[in-house]
């Protein structure tokens, strides 16, 4: 029972209790192992470990060189698949199924449909997180945690929605998703007497526009800082164009590279979360060239960039002598968009970006870790966005900062990171498509539910998707047998909502959205 004023417990879904209660006794033991571990740990650096988290943008499942793509698809990636392999590659890591719920995922480790947010955001939006959310930052802030963030907030554009006001420290941030960096460049395109004709070509310019709908797209992204406020980032980075998006990860590798030395001194950890432009629709010049790089496709050029970035950043980790006690993660936020083709991700799977199928929200994700990750590993475990929000609690020893008056969907994941293959404590997943679940996932079955039925049958395609993970294969009758038991999850998982009431946006009313299941 808590004390008089103290703060309820951290609250998991139901499913995940009774996956507690089940296992309560091999848990206990691994988390007494996990626990000296991590104390020795701790008594080496003389601090909790640093966290690095990497979120990657419309990278798909195969994209990578590990997982088949690489050079062979013609977007190398040497820097990120020895990464893996220096670590653990998982096989089965999952994110929501498009950008800025992915975004509220890793931030709050809960599915957005709980947070009253449920759409992608475009410029000149009112909705954004809601303050009343407690993020990753805050948690670890609250822990004694340094906390900052670069790349693409995405996660409204008024001040109390802003990073800066949600935990960071101090935050390099762009506002909006890569698309909007196209439409300056297709309204200057239009106007040419050329049969070469930009993405958005009925965007009529910045002036114009906000002429138009009162919407400024003079600002793009913000430097700010905890308790200061912001400012416009200035010059190209800040600047909505085809080449910003190069411009400003640059310049947030350069600040990256200075503040893991700076804060790598401290004696507190310190917390990185850098949500990457990678890959997005423009492309970088510098790369355009590089061996094996497919120049039709702006993004691979991106991903070349991307990965002299990722060496830069682990090869700094080592030279300061904090590697050890610094875990790197690295996930992608959805699958593929295919929409500006052949300037896209690829996926090996069914689905793309916005889907619950398999290629929609199965992601290349990697852990990187020397001296507490065994290298090498390939666990086929089920791991989701969510889960880091609450190992990251778990390792910086900040649990008791989770608000327990709401359901948080993330699972700690430090077994399987520590002790290997085997480990993951999670054994299902609600794939969300805004507000309604399209798809649930037990064990290795996953059913995707449709609307109707007849004869009081249930509608839904059934799939093992360890056996069929493009899932081509989808039938109804061979997966009679799972109804019960995802119905029971189901069941569990709505009495739970009933308990704990999703939030309801205050910024946009029932019927008016144009985009509610992005």
């Amino acid at each position: 029972m808590s004390a008089p004023g103290a703060a309820p417990a951290f609250q998991p879904d139901a499913p995940f209790l009774a996956q507690q209660q089940k296992n309560k006794d091999t848990w206990a033991g691994q988390d007494k192992q996990i626990d000296a571990k991590l104390a020795a740990l701790e008594k080496k650096f003389g601090k909790k470990p640093n966290i690095v988290y990497i979120l990657a943008d419309d990278v798909g499942w195969g994209e990578l060189g590990w997982q088949g793509g690489g050079k062979h698809r013609g977007t190398p990636t040497p820097e990120l698949d020895k990464m893996a392999f220096e670590g653990m590659r998982f096989w089965a890591a999952y994110a929501e199924p498009s950008c800025t719920p992915s975004r509220i995922a890793i931030n709050t480790g809960r599915h957005p449909v709980r947070t009253g947010l449920l759409s992608v955001l475009w410029p000149g939006q009112t909705e954004g997180l809601s303050p009343e959310e407690v993020t990753v930052a805050e948690v670890l802030s609250e822990a004694g945690y340094h906390t900052a963030m670069w790349g693409k907030w995405h996660l409204g554009e008024l001040p109390e929605q802003a990073p800066e006001n949600q935990g960071y420290d101090y935050a390099y941030y762009g506002l909006f998703n890569g698309a909007p960096d196209m439409w300056p460049d297709s309204a200057a395109l239009f106007d040419q007497p050329t049969s070469l004709k930009g993405p958005f070509y009925d965007f009529p310019g910045v002036e114009k526009y906000k002429e138009m709908t009162g919407i400024d797209l003079s600002v793009a992204g913000y430097v700010g800082e905890k308790g200061k406020g912001r400012k416009p980032i200035e010059g190209l980075a800040g600047t909505l164009g085809g080449k910003r998006q190069a411009a400003f990860e640059e310049e947030s590798a350069r600040q990256i590279i200075d503040y893991v030395k700076e804060k790598g001194k401290s004696d507190k950890p310190f917390f990185i979360y850098w949500a990457t432009y990678t890959q997005q629709i423009t492309g970088v010049d510098a790369f355009k060239d590089a061996p094996h790089v497919d120049r039709a496709n702006a993004q691979a050029s991106m991903m070349m960039q991307h990965n002299a970035h990722i060496r830069r950043l682990l090869d700094t980790l080592q030279e300061e002598g904090i590697a050890e006690n610094t875990l790197v993660v690295w996930w992608s936020d959805n699958g593929p968009m295919y929409a500006f083709w052949p300037t896209a991700g690829y996926s090996w799977l069914n689905g793309a970006k916005g889907d619950v199928l398999e290629g929609g929200v199965r992601v290349p994700a990697m852990a990187w870790w020397p001296g507490m990750i065994e290298p090498n590993q390939d666990p086929t475990d089920m791991v989701h966005l969510v889960d880091l929000y609450t190992t990251a609690a778990r390792l910086g020893g900040a649990m008791k900062n989770i608000p327990g008056d709401r359901v948080t969907d993330g699972i700690d994941q430090t077994a399987l990171l520590l002790m290997g293959e085997g480990n993951s404590r999670r054994n299902y997943m609600f794939h969300y498509s805004g507000g309604q679940i399209g798809a649930v996932r037990y064990e290795d079955f996953k059913i995707h539910i449709k609307p109707g039925g007849h004869g009081g049958l249930p509608n839904m395609d059934f799939y093992n998707v360890r056996r069929d993970p493009g899932e081509k294969r989808g039938e109804f009758y061979p997966g009679l047998f799972a109804v019960t038991p995802l119905q029971n999850h189901l069941r569990a998982h709505m009495m739970m909502i009933g308990k704990f009431p999703h939030r309801v946006s205050g910024t946009m009313p029932k019927g008016a959205e144009i985009t509610p299941h992005d």
